[in-house]
């Protein structure tokens, strides 16, 4: 290691976090500073990457969990020879910049994964960690290895704290995701004061009891940096890795460093001495010296080579295995196969059953035609029924299994699914309660801001859980999804409608998908055929039942309720038009004259119904319609009861419109 041109590039790390922060007066300078010798080990002699091929199969993942501190992660990113110019790194913060204030996946070559929100990197990493070893266990031969590839990811006191990060840290510890490596940037500094003012636990003691192995050193030591990062990329023990790094936060100006003030732009008034304390020229901003940089062109060449000979390796694998490499290839591509709707078999016309029975179904023809296709849920298979029967379970004995237990453990779930997605090499799924979406709810925002391809499977749909009562009705979760922008939110009103919601799901690469699934049988709409049904949810709202006489009345339902409306129409008579509205925000995004085919302006006699809350349900009905909601909390008692108590049946619509 070349400690001289590392601890040089070190300053002038600190230097380019210093003059973007004061230039936009806002950003956080703490962990820039007190993070920069990490950094020059990190990304001047430890991890393995190619800044010309950012998403290099085999590089080594690089996750900033402490997302405030992302001028640490541009630095580098600039010094190291990715596309982030010194224009972008001058930007910083600005309209249109590719240094946003937090790192954004999509956003700048080289960020791995949207963070900001504390704790989510972390769990991120390990969905990375996981991601990885399943592709080693499965794509590599005994006469080619493609995945030997590490995890990194910095993180501060901040994400510790979070819940998020320690469900995370017990679920690899557990799973023995030994190519995982945390650092943990240890300054004893939150934002608002001293860290001993909220956290006294032993950091060492408590990642040993989780079963990592973990290590003390000083972080602002290259030389102890690069033997904790060597021992723990050598040590292939079973344990995931933690380096927790005693470093001083805003290092490089005195005036603050080592407290609270450090954290912000506290110290940005004082750059003009620091700048000076670092050796850096008055006259020049953004300064970075011709040795950093012939230092980092040449191991850029280095680099270079690696990544030369790993696409050699590739390209002998490909031709040995050439099933393998077309499955690799589609995965990474997220290729959905176009008969995917005639890989699900039919359901028989009698059936009955809740979605998320049907979804059984569903999901096992699905991961049959899709192969990268994992499934996991928190703690509640039986419940969700979302398991891959013949599928395997992920664990420390068998890498290749496409069930992952996640535990009761939400928040990392979703979480650690985002990770998988931000690979890019698995399609990932997770399932709970819907009432539990809540928990989950972090995560599945980054998601949809990130637009992750992830499913988020939610049963247990409404108050028709019934007996369980109130805290497992979940009236208001639906709709608070559905207000989350890029997130897809589709609730199916039959089996058949819920092979169309995973068909959906896995056909859209741009954002997330939410299956909303019924814990109560529901019938089939055999009077549909099973392409219009399939076909519809796509679409997100279509004609149900058609009118036989002059259109006077249009009913919209959704999931269990749908049922209802085809019987109301019944009743109504020959002037009603039943939609079925299994996705808002598919039929939003369709074309005007589609909308108006189903939804003509023209009749303004309508009434929506769904066993939630009511107020999204306006803009469809308009201020001359009707909404039959529940706009309170449920009642404990048999589903079919609470149902009827609330107003959920034919009977009840028939009534609001005569």
């Amino acid at each position: 290691m070349n400690t001289t041109a590392l601890s040089t590039a070190a300053n002038e790390a600190r230097g380019l976090a210093m003059d973007a922060v004061h230039a936009c007066n806002s950003g956080h300078l703490g962990l820039p500073l007190g993070c920069a010798e990490i950094g020059a080990v990190l990304f001047g002699e430890s991890l393995n990457f190619n800044p010309q091929a950012p998403r290099w199969l085999n590089r080594d993942r690089f996750i900033l969990s402490a997302g405030h501190g992302s001028m640490f992660l541009y630095s580098w990113l600039h010094l190291s020879g990715y596309a982030v110019d010194k224009d972008a790194v001058a930007n910083f913060r600005q309209l249109h910049s590719i240094t946003p204030g937090h790192p954004e996946f999509h956003e700048t070559p080289g960020v791995e994964a949207t963070t900001g929100p504390l704790g989510q990197g972390i769990a991120n990493a390990v969905g990375f960690a996981l991601s990885g070893k399943r592709a080693a266990a499965y794509y590599n031969t005994a006469e080619h290895t493609l995945f030997n590839h590490h995890v990194v990811a910095l993180h501060g006191d901040g994400c510790l704290q979070e819940g998020v990060a320690k469900e995370a840290i017990a679920f690899a510890g557990h799973n023995g995701l030994d190519n995982l490596i945390l650092i943990y940037d240890s300054n004893d500094v939150t934002l608002d004061a001293m860290a001993e003012l909220t956290q006294s636990e032993n950091a060492e003691q408590y990642f040993t009891s989780q079963g990592w192995d973990a290590v003390v050193i000083d972080g602002n030591d290259l030389a102890a940096v690069e033997k904790a990062l060597q021992v723990a990329k050598a040590n292939d023990d079973g344990k995931p890795k933690v380096i927790i790094a005693r470093t001083l936060i805003g290092k490089g100006i005195p005036e603050v460093a080592g407290s609270a003030k450090a954290h912000g732009e506290g110290g940005a008034k004082f750059i003009a001495e620091a700048r000076a304390g670092l050796g850096l020229p008055a006259d020049e901003l953004f300064f970075v010296s011709e040795e950093t940089k012939t230092y980092f062109a040449e191991r850029g060449k280095a680099q270079a080579i690696v990544f030369k000979a790993w696409q050699a390796t590739y390209d002998a694998w490909a031709k040995a295995n050439p099933e393998l490499a077309a499955e690799l290839t589609e995965g990474i591509a997220l290729t959905t196969p176009t008969d995917l709707s005639d890989r699900i078999g039919a359901f028989p016309a009698d059936y009955k059953d809740a979605t998320r029975s049907a979804g059984n179904k569903v999901i096992n023809d699905l991961a049959k035609a899709i192969p990268q296709f994992l499934t996991g849920s928190a703690d509640l298979f039986g419940s969700t029924k979302n398991y891959l029967a013949g599928e395997g379970d992920f664990s420390r004995l068998n890498a290749t299994g496409r069930n992952i237990w996640f535990g009761i453990r939400e928040h990392a779930m979703g979480a650690i699914c985002n990770g998988i997605a931000y690979d890019g090499i698995f399609r990932a799924s997770g399932a709970t309660f819907c009432v539990f979406a809540d928990y989950v709810r972090p995560a599945i925002r980054l998601a949809a801001l990130s637009k992750l391809p992830v499913s988020f499977i939610f049963t247990h749909d409404s108050v028709g859980v019934g007996e369980d009562g109130p805290t497992h009705q979940p009236v208001e979760t639906v709709s608070g999804l559905r207000v989350i922008p890029g997130l897809d939110v589709i609730r199916p009103g039959d089996a058949e409608e819920t092979a169309g919601a995973f068909i959906a799901a896995m056909h859209r690469s741009d954002g997330p998908t939410a299956l909303i699934l019924t814990r109560q049988a529901i019938p089939l709409m055999n009077h549909l055929s099973v392409e219009d049904r399939r076909n519809g949810v796509m679409r997100g709202g279509y004609v149900a039942v058609k009118e036989q006489g002059e259109l006077t009345t249009i009913l919209i339902g959704t999931g269990s309720e749908l049922q209802h409306c085809v019987e109301a129409a019944a009743e109504l008579g020959a002037g009603v038009r039943v939609i079925s509205m299994p996705c808002l925000e598919r039929f939003d995004r369709q074309s005007a004259e589609y909308k108006e085919s189903v939804l003509p302006k023209a009749c303004t006699r309508r009434l929506a119904i769904e066993a939630g809350v009511s107020a999204l349900w306006w803009k469809y009905v308009g201020t001359e319609g009707q909404v039959l909601g529940i706009d309170r909390f449920g009642i404990s008692a048999p589903g079919s009861v609470v149902m009827k108590e609330l107003g959920m049946t034919a009977g009840h619509i028939v009534a609001a419109l005569t």
